[in-house]
């Protein structure tokens, strides 16, 4: 029994050696940018993606060459965020958010049209499950009036057609931070007009488990 005994402490000891590794290690941006899927980053393979990541732990600016015969390389990188310009007209940023236990993964996508404009998609960090709609709200024009803008809302909606916005997300604040862009692309004369109505960003603040409007 004593053999018997010593045998199983040591398969018990030799498999909790084997399996701490994988349950101490956490997801770093790195991890989720080379196992996202395709759908993620449709202009990015696996094989880019790595070489994209080794480019940039070597210093180098090497871009890799992606679907659309571009250039794509990694511009920043941290454990928890890192940027990605994917065309000469596109950025991406993903961002690790702890959720308690668990976490959520951003990805902000932000294209040059008459000015920056992005949107936003939250995901399970094993990437099976768009989150979105759980954990963040898009403002609506509404949400983007002054107390004057409220007041004249209908000039409003008559004088801007749509909205250009551009989000971008500290980690070290936790801080989602959404700019209006609008003026670029209105005449300087409408926008002198419906400047005074509507707020130049809006802010939100992740919590845990959606991000909340900062008043």
């Amino acid at each position: 029994m004593t053999l018997l005994r010593n045998i199983l402490l040591a398969v018990t000891a030799a498999t909790a050696i084997a399996v701490a590794p994988c349950a101490q290690a956490q997801l770093t941006a790195t991890g989720a940018f080379t196992k996202a899927p395709r759908q993620v980053f449709p202009m990015l393979d696996n094989n880019a993606r790595l070489d994209m990541v080794d480019y940039f732990n070597s210093g180098m600016t090497t871009p890799s060459t992606n679907a659309l015969k571009g250039k794509s390389r990694i511009t920043a990188l941290a454990p928890l965020s890192m940027t990605i310009s994917m065309t000469e007209a596109s950025d991406y940023q993903l961002s690790l958010l702890p959720a308690g236990s668990d976490t959520i993964i951003a990805v902000i996508t932000t294209v040059a049209t008459p000015a920056p404009d992005s949107k936003m998609a939250l995901y399970s960090k094993d990437w099976t499950a768009n989150v979105t709609a759980k954990t963040f709200n898009k403002p609506l024009l509404r949400d983007w009036l002054t107390a004057d803008g409220r007041k004249n809302s209908d000039d409003v909606e008559s004088l801007v057609p749509f909205l250009l916005i551009s989000y971008s997300y500290d980690p070290g604040t936790a801080t989602l931070t959404l700019t209006n862009n609008t003026g670029s692309f209105l005449s300087e004369e409408i926008y002198e007009t419906v400047r005074p109505y509507l707020f130049s960003s809006l802010s939100y603040r992740w919590d845990g488990k959606k991000f909340a409007p900062v008043k």
